[in-house]
């Protein structure tokens, strides 16, 4: 007498099934599910079962994952088809039972490995495949590390698929759009080849751990950045980025994870800081992990913990390139992702940061995190992982030193500058910058801020006593501010000004002595890359002057737009600095400031009332501020639910100060808020977005 069940089909109720798990947007056609959750399937039989329980006794179910399956390391689980089920683990329950079908409710750990999984039933000794399913995170499960309490956070964090990210200066802040694509179809494939890649690089092939999204968030930054491996994005240097797309003309993360599995896995040129992080929000957000794209204004990168950094410049004005030393970055991009840290004490979970660019460290992999911002905040600087790296990069203060034509350095009075400003991320449910610097800091000037760079300061100095470090090269320098200050300057320009403008800048300069005094100053304009690498001097103006005791002298100067066009680079940044000498002493006086140049304005226009299904046309019109024609105009428009993939037009020539309208036509076909992108290069500009997000009524 035969046992094995004849099987005549599986139903995965998909539509249902992946609704309640909110993965409907990841696909229709395949089981989605989060763990901790449950899920129902009704197994149909070819002939009528009878006595069921004792059928039931017979029968288990089988899940397995990763390429060799097995009981002994978790990869492989059996378990009853019971009444009850059980909550924490693996378990199924019988929901409702008929001689032909019966329908099961089949329960998942909330700490269960993520991955692809394959559904057996066992009855007696034979096997039947069910079919396939794909485990994700689960940020709506109380029991899941990853649990977010907020819905509205969830729908930002985890459901969101177009996101904003932030650059220029710290006083001029960009938006410029990104569309993550998390739940395109084919990407959570690509993020479960990517993590296989990252682990047979790791030579760890334990699915197992799969189960914890610290090792994720690792696994995943390793492989974004790697120079040790095929990782998936190659870092532009400075300079063009030849044979490959630049970073700024990315609009989103799909095409960059198609190109990397389209190419056998070979990095993608190119990629900048805030491509990594946007990629990786991508991926995390796809598996589950609820991660967002975070960028920090004046940061000090590769400071190898140290809470100061130096910038150099000639006598000239000149910034310097000091290529083996720690630098400030005009701003830089990371991610946070939430979890609840069982490795760390409680008071560490919530948000972590993960920085997936390269970093010039003493030991360990070449990203950092995921550390707790929390002990960022509180300069808990030994805390897993690399907490010292974020904490130097927004603490640290930038002394200025001028070298000499015989090399020697000299600090600059009035030049330090103090890092980690107006951190932003996109708000949760609106597209306003939300300024998130108290979660990293506290308030500047306060006692908890003193308190806490106290104790890193010592726990720092404590780690260069016991590593023998002659990092400390500067110590024996007197500090530039024990002198006398008896000359004071300032130096302001508009935070931001449109291309094609003159750069209005205003210098005062104040003498405090007693004395009349004898000044020489140097005023510079030179572009910068955002990584606070110099491109080249464009401007320079030499003043001499005397100045009365007691005695202000206002300078108004412009840099004109025809020396700063031609060598602006990609980020449309400039520093502007001021160098005063008193003739007869050793002082050097200092005043900086840093400006983006803003493109021209793209603007897109929607007709009132748009409904879902109905065609419609939006209008895109851009302005030329120049006194030249843009030429070869190409416009590229996308947007998810409103035009198939990517449209490109060709405008060819718009004239100096006129304005050029293009009708795109479209017919949306997903309902909701719905944004258009645009983007335009043309020979003078490469950079320029915009968007504008329209609500679409359901048909």
């Amino acid at each position: 007498h035969d046992t094995g069940l004849s099987i005549k089909k599986c139903d995965f109720k998909i539509t249902v099934n992946n609704n309640n798990h909110h993965t409907e947007e990841i696909s229709t056609e395949r089981l989605m599910v989060r763990r901790g959750q449950p899920f129902t399937i009704t197994v149909s039989f070819s002939a009528p079962i009878h006595s069921y329980l004792q059928q039931l006794k017979r029968t288990f179910l089988v899940v397995q994952t990763g390429s060799h399956p097995s009981k002994a390391d978790g990869t492989q689980i059996e378990f009853p088809i019971s009444s009850l089920g059980d909550q924490k683990q693996w378990s199924a329950a019988l929901e409702e039972q008929d001689p032909c079908f019966w329908t099961i409710s089949v329960h998942t750990p909330a700490n269960a490995p993520i991955g692809q999984y394959g559904l057996l039933l066992r009855a007696s000794k034979s096997y039947c495949l069910l079919g396939n399913f794909t485990l994700l995170f689960n940020p709506w499960c109380q029991d899941d590390e990853v649990f977010l309490c907020n819905e509205a956070q969830r729908q930002e964090y985890v459901l969101n698929q177009e996101g904003i990210i932030y650059w220029g200066t710290e006083n001029a802040i960009l938006a410029q759009p990104w569309d993550f694509s998390q739940f395109e179809e084919d990407i959570v494939d690509i993020c479960f080849a990517l993590l296989d890649v990252g682990e047979r690089h790791q030579r760890d092939k334990d699915h197992i751990q799969r189960k914890n999204p610290i090792y994720i968030c690792r696994t995943v930054a390793a492989m974004l950045n790697c120079d040790e491996f095929r990782g998936i994005l190659t870092k532009c240097g400075t300079g063009q980025c030849y044979n490959g797309t630049p970073p700024s003309k990315w609009l989103g993360s799909s095409p960059i994870l198609r190109q990397w599995v389209a190419s056998q896995c070979k990095p993608v040129s190119y990629g900048q800081c805030w491509v990594f992080a946007a990629v990786m929000c991508t991926v995390l957000r796809c598996l589950g992990i609820p991660t967002r794209v975070v960028t920090g204004f004046t940061w000090a990168h590769d400071t190898n913990s140290s809470l100061t950094v130096h910038e150099y410049y000639g006598e000239d004005g000149t910034l310097l390139t000091q290529d083996k030393s720690a630098r400030v970055w005009t701003f830089h991009v990371w991610n946070e992702c939430w979890m609840a840290r069982a490795d760390l004490l409680p008071e560490y979970s919530g948000w972590q940061a993960l920085d997936a660019t390269c970093q010039e460290k003493s030991k360990g992999p070449s990203f950092c995190g995921p550390a707790p911002v929390q002990a960022i905040k509180e300069g808990d600087t030994e805390v897993d992982y690399d907490v010292c790296y974020f904490f130097a990069a927004i603490n640290a203060k930038c002394q200025v030193w001028i070298q000499k034509a015989d090399d020697t350095l000299k600090p600059a009075l009035g030049g330090t500058k103090y890092t980690g400003n107006n951190i932003s991320t996109k708000s949760v449910g609106s597209e306003r910058c939300e300024d998130i610097t108290h979660n990293y800091k506290h308030p500047e000037g306060s006692l908890q801020e003193k308190e806490v760079l106290d104790k890193a300061y010592r726990k720092i100095k404590k780690l260069e006593t016991t590593n023998g470090s002659t990092e400390t090269q500067f110590s024996s320098i007197p500090t530039a501010l024990d002198e006398p200050v008896n000359l004071f300057i300032q130096l302001q320009s508009n935070s931001s000004l449109l291309l094609g403008q003159d750069v209005p800048l205003s210098i005062e300069v104040f003498n405090h002595s007693g004395g009349e005094k004898a000044t020489h100053m140097v005023v510079v304009a030179q572009s910068l890359h955002y990584n606070g690498v110099p491109i080249t001097q464009l401007w320079k103006e030499e003043f001499h002057f005397i100045l009365k005791s007691n005695e202000a002298n206002n300078l108004q100067v412009f840099v004109p737009y025809s020396r700063y066009r031609k060598e602006l680079g990609e980020n449309h940044l400039l520093r502007l600095t001021a160098m005063l000498r008193d003739q007869d002493s050793f002082y050097i006086y200092f005043a900086q400031e840093e400006i983006s140049i803003c493109d021209p304005p793209l603007t897109i226009e929607f007709p009132e009332n748009m409904v879902q299904y109905q065609p419609s046309t939006a209008k895109i019109s851009l302005v030329n501020p120049l006194t030249e024609p843009l030429e070869k105009c190409v416009i590229v428009v996308e947007g998810r639910g409103l035009i198939y993939r990517q449209r490109k037009y060709r405008l060819g020539s718009v004239q100096p100060k006129s304005i050029q309208q293009l009708q795109i036509p479209f017919t949306p076909t997903q309902a909701g808020p719905r944004r258009l992108t645009a983007h335009l290069t043309c020979l003078q500009l490469q950079n320029l977005k915009s968007y504008k997000t329209i609500d679409i009524a359901a048909a």
